[in-house]
């Protein structure tokens, strides 16, 4: 199965102008750690298409019965340059981290945590968890915020109901609601879409930006264009609605959009960085400031980046070698007006 299926059909929608093509992105498995490995399912970043506006990652799990994988357990990591986003749909997951914030993720509920310069963070499901089903989104921070100081929130968007469609707009403004989350990162959008069976439904959205949705809980269509379940459907800038269609059993969809960010970004591990030398600069002082390695010399003077953490957590994660080769800006297609 290829990562990426180009469907070159046009769809003429409500206010006239033809959409683009809608590229279709396969996931592919990825285990997430534990002795049992979690699987989770990744449609972004993708050899083809790093990113969807300044969406730069995508990890979609679950439904899974804890029992048998064993949940999640993703202990101490590190983060830059970015900020992440955790949306449940069933379970409890445990949000730690070095700025001294501690929350409980819930179904219906935005954490957002902004890296900015460094943090560090864990995340585990809690004991009372039978299933769990989610999605783990990261968003690049613009040169102009990305080395500013780290920040928690939690939201609670309210639902907004018209035909057809429920939705739950964490970040940005879709259908007369906005969420009030500040991002440093400027015009992004995330909504939870619950779709009724064999509900159509037409949405007004920015022509600058660029829009992707995840079929999360079966086959959706995305102007006319079929996306299986898990699979997520790219919509490059230019159209003024995107039109998205349920089958009998109705649907969740997870709609991202945002400007495209024209800036090169070097992302590896979990880190986002704009050089190779940044990221090996940022993967040596968390080896030595966790005590997996020695300090380097150059660092004498500079300040943490990852902060203190609680006593009594797990041990954190190491971080993996550097490739042999020099890591490279991410390339990035964003299409155009049809």
């Amino acid at each position: 199965m290829s990562d990426l299926e180009l469907r070159p059909d046009l769809t003429v929608l409500a206010h006239g102008r033809p959409c683009a093509a809608v590229e279709v992105l396969q996931p592919r498995l990825v285990p997430l750690g534990g002795p049992r490995a979690m699987t989770v399912y990744r449609t972004l970043p993708q050899r083809h298409r790093s990113m969807v506006g300044a969406w730069c990652f995508l990890d979609h799990y679950g439904p899974d019965d804890i029992a048998a994988t064993g949940g999640m357990e993703v202990p101490r990591h590190p983060h830059t340059g970015l900020a992440t986003v955790s949306c449940l749909f069933t379970g409890t997951i445990d949000h730690l981290d070095s700025a001294g914030n501690a929350a409980a993720v819930r179904p219906g509920e935005l954490n957002l945590m902004i890296a900015g310069q460094g943090i560090t963070h864990s995340e585990i499901s809690t004991p009372g968890t039978g299933t769990l089903n989610g999605v783990q989104l990261w968003y690049a921070l613009p040169d102009a915020t990305r080395f500013s100081p780290h920040h928690f929130d939690h939201y609670v968007p309210e639902p907004v109901t018209v035909p057809g469609v429920t939705a739950r707009v964490f970040l940005g403004e879709l259908l007369g609601s906005a969420s009030p989350v500040q991002t440093r990162t400027p015009d992004l959008l995330g909504a939870e879409l619950l779709l009724e069976p064999d509900a159509t439904v037409t949405l007004e959205v920015r022509t600058d930006f660029e829009h992707a949705a995840l079929a999360e809980t079966a086959t959706i269509t995305v102007n006319s264009t079929a996306a299986d379940h898990r699979s997520l459907a790219y919509v490059p800038p230019g159209a003024d609605t995107l039109t998205l269609a349920a089958g009998p059993d109705g649907a969740r969809i997870i709609l991202l959009g945002g400007l495209p960010l024209d800036e090169q970004i070097v992302m590896w591990w979990n880190f986002v960085g704009r050089s190779h030398e940044e990221i090996v600069e940022f993967r040596r002082r968390y080896q030595a400031e966790l005590g997996f390695e020695p300090a380097d010399p150059a660092d004498a003077g500079k300040p943490s980046l990852f902060g203190e953490f609680p006593p009594g957590q797990p041990p954190a994660l190491p971080a993996p070698d550097l490739p042999t080769i020099r890591l490279r800006p991410r390339e990035q297609p964003h299409g155009g007006r049809p």
